[in-house]
């Protein structure tokens, strides 16, 4: 009776969250585990017959872009690596439909959950386990039907279901008091009942196909955004560089003279996206002449541009750069990333590396966290 309550909370849960026309229900215990044929960021096709010699069997359903997800990475390693000499194997199945996740949903992550992102992620943290792709049909997902990453199913030797839900009862590692997934498998494997069969699950919903429509709309609100562009001054871009507004801010010199500047300042505006409803802020600065005003504002209401914009306020070009940075020579593009207190933690001169430059404000992000 207490999986049946579960399930239909989960379902009734994913019904609201993913507006999906009927809820989506979990796997119920005792239920054998359904096949399932995905391709690996490894390159090969991993099917349920392939852990046929595992004494039990974790599928793990779990995605690059939701933090609670991150802080299981560790964890879940840790894991494959101590009963991997036991017989027990691990796969990890990212369930989500790229296309339904929004920009702002990845306010966390330096990766999305395409395919080969996961191949990225899975290269990065070097996991130990199989990490398979379920996002173009999600078949597999909703034979399953994960309420949350990550979500774990525990299968016994005639691949039975017999735990299923939260890794622990934490994400911080140092309050974790119940190891439910650990507990579960220790029992299977001395022939024993886990001593719980299944618990709530706490993470980001599944991202379920069918939200493309909302995704197109929230793309459309960011579009109608007013694009705005100010002139700055000695003061304006000393008092940016020192930095007294409590975000991190990213700040990027740039030119319409300037070909890599404008090759990648779509980055930007991603970035801005990505992150700007957490402490975070992007300011572009425009080394244009003050009489080509027309010519960048143009530029930047094209590419959506809606973060704060600046352009130079005199032709002295050499007092405005050294109000900002005397050691700087000039040269754009140029990228500076400040934190609240006014220290530089990441600075480029020329193009960047866009996974680069999200890990960094991920990390400087991260790190001010509460928990």
């Amino acid at each position: 009776m207490k999986g049946a309550v579960l399930s239909a909370l989960a379902g009734l849960t994913l019904l609201a969250q993913a507006g999906a026309s009927a809820p989506i229900p979990t796997l119920a215990l005792g239920a054998r585990a359904p096949d399932f044929s995905l391709p690996g960021v490894d390159g090969r096709t991993w099917t349920l017959q392939d852990f046929s010699a595992a004494k039990v069997l974790v599928v793990v359903f779990t995605c690059n872009h939701c933090p609670t997800a991150q802080y299981y990475e560790e964890r879940l390693k840790q894991l494959a690596d101590d009963y991997r000499g036991k017989g027990v194997a691990f796969v990890a199945i990212m369930p989500n439909d790229p296309q339904s996740v929004r920009l702002d949903e990845l306010g966390w992550t330096d990766l999305g959950d395409s395919f080969d992102e996961m191949k990225i992620r899975a290269r990065d943290r070097h996991f130990n386990f199989p990490y398979l792709y379920d996002g173009d049909t999600e078949t597999v997902s909703r034979a399953y039907g994960p309420a949350a990453t990550p979500h774990a199913f525990v299968f016994d030797p005639g691949r039975k279901l017999r735990y299923v839900g939260a890794v622990d009862d934490a994400e911080r590692v140092e309050r974790v008091r119940k190891r439910y997934l650990r507990d579960a498998l220790d029992a299977l494997l001395a022939g024993a009942e886990p001593p719980v069969t299944e618990t709530k699950v706490v993470g980001c919903s599944i991202k379920w196909a069918g939200k493309a429509d909302s995704v197109r709309q929230y793309l459309e609100q960011l579009a109608a955004e007013p694009v705005s562009l100010m002139p700055a001054d000695v003061a304006a871009l000393a008092a940016l560089r020192k930095n007294d507004s409590g975000k991190f801010r990213l700040v990027n010199f740039w030119a319409t003279w300037c070909a890599p500047c404008l090759a990648e300042f779509h980055e930007f505006v991603t970035i801005n996206r990505m992150y700007r409803h957490r402490d975070f802020e992007l300011v572009t600065v425009s080394l244009n002449e003050p009489d080509q005003r027309d010519t960048v504002l143009a530029f930047l209401r094209k590419r959506q541009a809606s973060s704060r914009n600046l352009i130079l306020a005199s032709s002295d070009r050499e007092a405005l750069l050294n109000a900002f940075d005397r050691d700087w020579s000039g040269a754009v593009p140029y990228t500076v990333l400040i934190n609240p207190e006014g220290e530089v933690v990441y600075s480029e001169v020329g193009s960047i590396d866009p996974l680069a430059v999200k890990r960094a404000i991920v990390k400087a992000l991260n790190e001010r966290k509460p928990w």
